[in-house]
């Protein structure tokens, strides 16, 4: 078992998961990292529904805190709540400017706004204009970036100074190192510019989680429950860093979001707008009441897959099996 990942307090056979599973493809609206189409392995348990999608270019040691999040979910249960209700972002892709009301429009009410920056084949302009846009739509709303680790240190700097001017509640992930990340901040404070230092992949990708804490290189982190291999582990690692904490998805469908909103409500403090609106993104969803925002929140509560949407986007033949051996392949690194 890798040294990272979490022991689930019941873990079940390779059986038993295999005879619980459906391999789904839903479209997404717009292009989104990259995809239009989001597979997915949902599973069944006896407590409900869990969600193992790691993108496929992860590597099986990775992919396997998904599998432990998705185990949690369907046999452990989640830890008890602390509220009821979720406050969440919408989220705009790399869009061209002209595209951004159409992409609010999903959202319904909105009081913050992710939106993607940094995007490969895209300039800092496209960057500004997208943020224009959403800024002349939304004139009160909070706007915080995500850069995906897509910018160097003075092109970060360069980028954030210019954007600042539009209202920045926080950037995420500007550059891809702990290091990267301490210097941006030192920098923009030494500057006076008002942007604070989100940290994302340089928690959920990391060997040491609290490095980035340790380094002084954020003013908050961004906790994602699969990656971080469940909502327990999420939970403990929260509280060590010692950082205010976003709560965000990882392109999942309302199984997934579930899991994220579990994790959301069960925090002591929730300071941010959580980015689990994300099902906005894609055409449809394995459930029939999907887990989308209403006037600016989401309700706690179950998911439940629906059968007929299960069969309507089951992934083809050739997919489901590439899932189902990677299914395979990671439990056998979860268990003994």
């Amino acid at each position: 078992m890798p040294a990272d990942a979490p022991s689930p307090l019941i873990f079940p056979s390779l059986e038993e998961l295999l005879s619980s599973a459906h391999v789904v493809s839903i479209p997404m609206r717009v292009k989104f990292r990259g995809i239009l189409q989001r597979e997915s392995l949902l599973l069944r348990g006896p407590l409900g529904w869990g969600e193992f999608c790691p993108f496929p270019e992860y590597a099986d040691a990775e992919a396997s805190r998904w599998l432990a999040a998705a185990v949690e979910a369907g046999w452990d249960g989640f830890p008890p709540a602390l509220r009821t209700s979720i406050p969440v972002n919408a989220t705009v892709p790399a869009v061209s400017a002209d595209r951004v009301p159409d992409v609010l429009a999903r959202f319904g009410r909105v009081d913050a706004v992710k939106v993607k920056v940094a995007e490969r084949g895209q300039t800092l302009d496209d960057d500004t204009a997208r943020l224009a846009a959403v800024r002349s739509a939304l004139p009160d709303a909070a706007i915080r970036v995500d850069a995906n680790g897509g910018w160097d240190v003075p092109q970060a700097v360069d980028a954030l100074t210019r954007l600042a001017a539009v209202g920045l509640e926080y950037a995420e992930q500007p550059v891809p190192t702990i290091e990267g990340l301490a210097e941006v901040r030192r920098q923009l404070r030494a500057a006076r510019t008002p942007v604070l230092i989100a940290a994302d992949e340089s928690v959920r990708k990391e060997e040491d989680p609290l490095k980035v804490a340790r380094a002084g290189a954020a003013d908050l982190i961004v906790v994602k429950v699969a990656p971080l291999g469940g909502v327990r582990r999420a939970l403990d690692l929260v509280a060590q860093a010692g950082l205010p904490a976003v709560v965000s998805s990882a392109l999942e469908t309302s199984v997934g979001i579930r899991a994220g909103l579990a994790l959301a409500a069960a925090l002591p403090e929730l300071p941010y707008a959580c980015g689990l609106g994300t099902v906005s993104l894609f055409t449809s969803d394995v459930t029939a009441d999907p887990l989308m925002a209403d006037d600016g929140a989401i309700r706690l509560r179950e998911v439940h897959a629906d059968a007929g949407l299960l069969q309507q986007f089951a992934a083809p033949a050739d997919r489901r099996d590439w899932w189902l051996d990677r299914l395979r392949r990671v439990h056998a690194l979860l268990t003994p």
